[in-house]
């Protein structure tokens, strides 16, 4: 059987491309075809199944991919292959499922609908025109994305999302019905080390988005005078360390998995104010036996059980998040039991879904 996946871009490694990866095992010989690719930023990690990349593939859009948002839908279009395949299998927020390879069966893995379409706040993230001039300058090309994402959303045979929130979307948007399975936690990778004696910080741990409440978490922090590591990289780093008291907030560009796992497992608590699509983020600590403080919405609920592996709270504040601190500092969760309701989210869960999901549908692989 001919495999081919189609995956949106990779010039960055987070959790769409551990979803990736877990993809590339279950079809280990798949042709890989993508927008733009960085073996550099990727860690060679998909060296050995790219097949083909775009005609935005130069190191200056790889740098700045937002700034060339407009063009993506037409780099997809004219991503073409002579071959044709036995099986589809895109893994997208947006882009993928569009990259115009043939094949006989299409199966989406769904991180999200394409936001910049049908969600207008994400392009704050742009590095270009005022934000005062959305209405004249971004309204218009997020209609013209809607209508290329619905169009290409039809050339799916079989949805799968990576959360109940994000089926919802898909419904909402293409009005396609989506099966869920969640992103996979490496159980190698992420686990508890209970030797670790937990210190006093809080963590927090992603790419340096508007959207994912840093800031909010910055200043909480602040106030309390509490540590705080902030795990990551992106473009509201200027903005960030600038409102950062840096008695109390320390920032760590990067951290591989190892030292990922020893923050982790020696932290008080993940603080997580965002609303994601899932959160893998989330699942990795939690797989770590580390409680979540999160903002009750989004993937967030599919993860955290309230009062028994983090606590919930309902503002995206910081004040709301300062409380939901001092509400924690009062209790003691069960760090085993957090671990074990993480199981599932391993990896062994997500391929064991998706292979008795593709079998329901008729396709024989």
């Amino acid at each position: 059987m001919r495999v081919a996946i189609l995956h949106d871009y990779l010039n960055q490694f987070g959790g769409a491309e551990r979803v990736l990866q877990a993809l590339l095992e279950i079809f280990p010989q798949a042709d890989l075809y993508t927008l733009l690719y960085d073996e550099q930023k990727t860690f060679g990690f998909f060296r050995d199944n790219i097949r083909k990349t775009s005609f935005l593939d130069i190191p200056y859009v790889r740098a700045h991919h937002r700034r060339f948002i407009p063009l993506m839908p037409l780099a997809a279009g004219l991503l073409r292959s002579r071959e044709h395949y036995d099986l589809l299998v895109s893994s997208t927020a947006g882009y993928g499922k569009g990259i115009n390879v043939q094949g006989g069966y299409h199966i989406s893995y769904c991180h999200s609908p394409l936001r910049y379409a049908w969600e207008i706040d994400y392009l704050k993230n742009l590095p270009f025109s005022p934000w005062p001039l959305k209405e004249i300058l971004i309204r218009p090309i997020a209609k013209w994305l809607q209508n290329w994402d619905k169009r290409s959303a039809q050339k799916v045979n079989l949805f799968i999302a990576n959360s109940a929130f994000i089926a919802q979307k898909i419904r909402n948007y293409y009005g396609r019905d989506a099966a869920v399975v969640y992103p996979p936690v490496e159980t190698q990778v992420f686990y508890p080390e209970p030797s670790m004696a937990k210190e006093d910080y809080f963590l927090m741990v992603g790419r340096l988005l508007y959207y994912k409440g840093f800031d909010l978490g910055i200043k909480a922090f602040n106030a309390l005078k509490l540590p705080l590591k902030i795990i990551g990289q992106g473009p509201e780093i200027t903005k960030l360390q600038k409102i950062a008291d840096p008695h109390y907030v320390q920032f760590i560009p990067f951290a591989p998995d190892e030292e990922l796992r020893f923050l982790y497992s020696n932290a008080k608590a993940l603080i997580f104010p965002q609303i994601e699509d899932f959160g893998l983020v989330a699942a990795e600590a939690q797989m770590c036996g580390l409680p979540i403080l999160a903002f009750d919405r989004g993937g967030a609920r599919e993860i955290v059980e309230n009062g028994k592996t983090g606590f919930f709270f309902h503002e995206q504040t910081a004040e709301a998040i300062a409380a939901a601190v001092r509400l924690f500092n009062g209790t003691e969760l069960n760090r085993s039991y957090i671990t074990k309701r993480a199981l599932m989210f391993s990896k062994k869960e997500f391929k064991d879904r998706i292979h008795e999901i593709i079998r329901q549908s008729g396709f024989k692989i």
